[in-house]
Formats: C-alpha cells, structure tokens, sequence
C-alpha cells in the first residue's frame, strides 16, 4: 500500500516540477514586445513589422501547486521520507491542485498592413493540464478503510485534464480612433495527446451491517476517462513519428479565437481587457474511452466446507463486472480549451516624449513611469482560478524598460515578479522571472516562473 502511495505522490511532485500556470502577468501589456498581442490582440502596436528568431521568440515555463512544494518531501530535516508523505497528506485539502502550461513559439512575425492596421501570425506549442487532488482517495490508500469505518470516500474528488498541441494562429489589430485599438486572432488547434477525466461520481464506504458484518459499499459511481494519442487502434503505444504528424496539423484538428481591446481614457489612462482561447478540439485519432458505472455492495466471501471446489475470486470477480459493468469505445470526443481572462488598469506619468508619424492615428505619448492592476482567471475543471496583480513600470531610458509585479493568486499572496525589456537597434531581448522572494530556495516555493524571448523590430 504505501508504495502505490509513494508512487503517486512521486509523480505528483515531478509534476509539479515541470508544470505551468497560465497567468503571464508581467509580459501582459508590458513595453509593445510583440508576444503580448497573443495575450491582448488589441495591442496597439506603432513598428513596420516584426520576426522573432524561430524557437527563441516566446519561451515560457511556470510552476504551480498549491497546498505543498518539494521541500515538504525531499528536505533534509531527520524526518523519515514515509512521516513526511503521511503529514503531507494531512496538510493537503481537496481543493489543492496542480495546473500545467508551458509555450514555445516556432515561429512569431507581423507586418504593418496600413496605417491602422497590423496583421501578426505564428505557430506554437503548448503543454497544458490541470489536476486535482483526491484528498479521500490518498487517506483510503494510506490508511484503509478500517480506520474509517461509516466515512463516505468521495471518488468525485478525481478530476484531471491534460494535452499536448500545436496552434496555427493569424490575428489583425486595429486602431479605431486615437483612444480605442481592438483585435482578433483566429486559431487552428491540433491536438497531439489528451488525457481527460471531469465531473465523475460515486463514493466509497466501510460499515456494520445486520448481521454484524462489514459491508463495503460503493455508490453511485460513474467515471470516464477519455483519451487521444496514447494507444493506436491495436492498444499499442502510439509511434513518435506519429505525434509529431500530428502537431502539423495532421489530425484532431480544433478551431479558436481571441479577442481584445485597449481603450485610452486621456493620454496617461488606459484599460485593457482579453478573452483568449475561445474554442474547442475535436479529437479522433487513435482514441480511446473508459467507462464504469454503477453500485455494488460486498460483505466478504461465504467459503464453504463441503468438498466441493469453487473458483470464489474469479465469482467476486464476474459478480463486480455485472453491477458494475466497464466499457471501452474508440468514439470521437470533443474537449473545451481553457478559456482565460485578462483585464488592466495602468496610469502612466513623469516625463514623456512624442512621436508623431504622417498619420494622427500613430500619435503617442511615452511616459517614463506607470502603476496599475491587473486581473486574471482561467477556467478550469473545478471552477475559475484568479489572479491579482498590481505593477510598477520604469523607462530606465530609451532602449530599457523594467516591470516590478506583485501577484495574489492560489499558490502566494507575496509573489514578486520582475521584466526587463531591451532594443538595441533592430534586436529585441525580454526576459522575465517571478517569485523573486522564494529565488533562494526554490524548493519551499509553490510556484515559480520564467519567460524570455528574442525578436527582430522595424519601426
């Protein structure tokens, strides 16, 4: 027992360790870098055109897990590995979660088609899942159900959802007036794997019945895992060469949209709000779906002494399998993307400097200083998950521009962040870091983050 435990929490942390929130708050809205019009497609973007350079462009990797971290199981502190585990599984709550995303661009670029138009494209990866934890499952693994007798196990409590893919994207943002700029981008997913299991039932208990016998009873259970790219249609591991057909648009095909605008209020106001990943997969290549459902009651085995020889397991066995049948089916099946939300506040002052093109349109004011607020929320299998931050943005000069965040979400309520953006003539180079208080033992940390990104500008 405890090693299926061990297992299972093994793999949860290295999880963890690789796993990706999607709020990139300090990129968000941050310095006109190209990457933001993939999170506010109505950026107003004031360059002839742009190239990132192909796979360096948009780099993104965040961790998250709420309710532990790594130190909790691997610190050297003179408490056994297994003491550690248990109290871990004390400490956690059924709320806690892990959630995964992580992007990197292929290919980023985007050309000026008049003058108030700009046209921006690409193709990314991405890596996204969300898990939460079954706090019943880990103390019925942990301790059996001895120790609980009459306590209903909740198997609802199971809820993951996890994909690969690949996205083909094209949007166009446009300058109203001089005050309101709105955007579109249109998506074409494919989806290289999927994993999915949500909204399932059912519960598990350990009682005395009539007659003073346990009876284990499990009650109205009904789950199914749906999932793509795993196993072909011979339930054997799906070839390599054949995921990597499918991130160019080679099957399970998806299509999506986002939407944006910055509204400028005067001259050193502005709001912003998104709503990215509008959309859905179709997934068709190589699935395949489990599903249980049903109830069953067993109050143990009734062996008997009478010379006769029955086969009792294999009975319990057939008797589980007609109550409580299990399917399996190769249909096709649709998964909802992520949706998420962006919105902002800045207000920007101290000294500034115009630029002014032939057109009015391009008229802008840069200001050396700026503070605002900033909100996020991405759906997820349990509900929304939220994100507040404020920020501090400084022109150190010309060609550096820097961002301080502080960032209230599940995983801290003191997360400092930090950006820095540079051009030196054509060359763009960003790079940003969060939790900055935890830099020093990353280990105790619930979430930490980077992106960078290098790009070509012509203004």
């Amino acid at each position: 027992m405890k090693k299926y435990i061990t297992i299972l929490f093994i793999t949860g942390f290295f999880l963890s360790k690789i796993c990706f929130s999607q709020n990139k708050q300090i990129l968000y809205g941050f310095d006109k870098i190209p990457q933001t019009l993939l999170l506010n497609p109505g950026v107003n973007m004031n360059q002839k055109f742009h190239i990132g350079i192909p796979v360096l462009s948009g780099v993104s990797f965040q961790t998250g897990a709420t309710g532990l971290t790594v130190a909790d199981l691997f610190r050297d502190n003179n408490i056994d590995f297994t003491t550690k585990l248990f109290n871990l599984i004390d400490k956690v709550s059924a709320d806690d979660y892990i959630q995964v995303h992580s992007q990197i661009e292929i290919l980023n670029a985007g050309y000026e088609l008049n003058k108030r138009d700009y046209l921006s494209f690409g193709f990314y990866t991405e890596l996204d899942a969300f898990m939460s934890m079954p706090k019943d499952v880990l103390i019925l693994l942990r301790d059996g159900n001895n120790a609980h007798l009459n306590k209903d196990f909740l198997l609802s409590e199971i809820s993951f959802k996890t994909e690969a893919i690949s996205v083909l994207h094209a949007g166009v943002s446009r300058k109203i007036n001089k005050k309101f700029t709105t955007g579109a981008r249109i998506k074409i997913y494919s989806g290289i794997v999927n994993a999915t299991s949500t909204e399932n039932t059912g519960s598990f208990k350990t009682a005395l019945n009539k007659n003073n016998e346990y009876a284990h009873h499990l009650n109205n259970i009904n789950a199914v895992i749906q999932s793509s790219g795993f196993y072909d249609e011979n339930d054997k591991t799906v070839d390599r060469s054949d995921l990597i057909g499918r991130s160019l648009l080679g099957g399970n095909l998806g299509l999506g949209f986002d939407i944006g605008f910055t509204y400028k209020l005067d001259s050193q106001t502005e709001i912003t709000a998104s709503l990215l990943d509008i959309g859905f997969i179709n997934y068709s290549k190589d699935v395949l779906n489990s599903e249980i459902k049903g109830d069953y009651t067993f109050s143990g085995i009734d062996f008997q002494y009478d010379g006769a020889t029955n086969d009792y397991w294999q009975n319990l066995n057939n008797d589980f399998k007609n109550k409580v049948p299990s399917t399996k089916n190769r249909k096709s099946y649709s998964v909802m993307r992520p949706i998420k939300f962006n919105s902002s506040y800045k207000y920007s002052w101290g000294k500034s400097r115009n630029e002014e093109s032939c057109s009015d349109m391009s008229y802008q004011k840069f200001y050396n200083n700026a503070v605002g607020v900033q909100l996020f929320s991405v759906f997820r299998p349990t509900g929304p998950k939220i994100a507040l931050t404020s920020f501090y943005e400084r022109k150190l000069s010309g060609k550096i521009n820097t961002k301080v965040t502080y960032t209230i979400d599940d995983f801290s309520y003191a997360n400092i962040g930090m950006g820095l953006s540079t051009k030196i003539g054509k060359v763009n180079v960003y790079g940003m870091l969060d939790n900055l208080l935890k830099i020093n033992d990353i280990a105790k940390s619930n979430s930490v983050s980077f992106q960078f990104g290098i790009n070509l500008i012509y203004n």
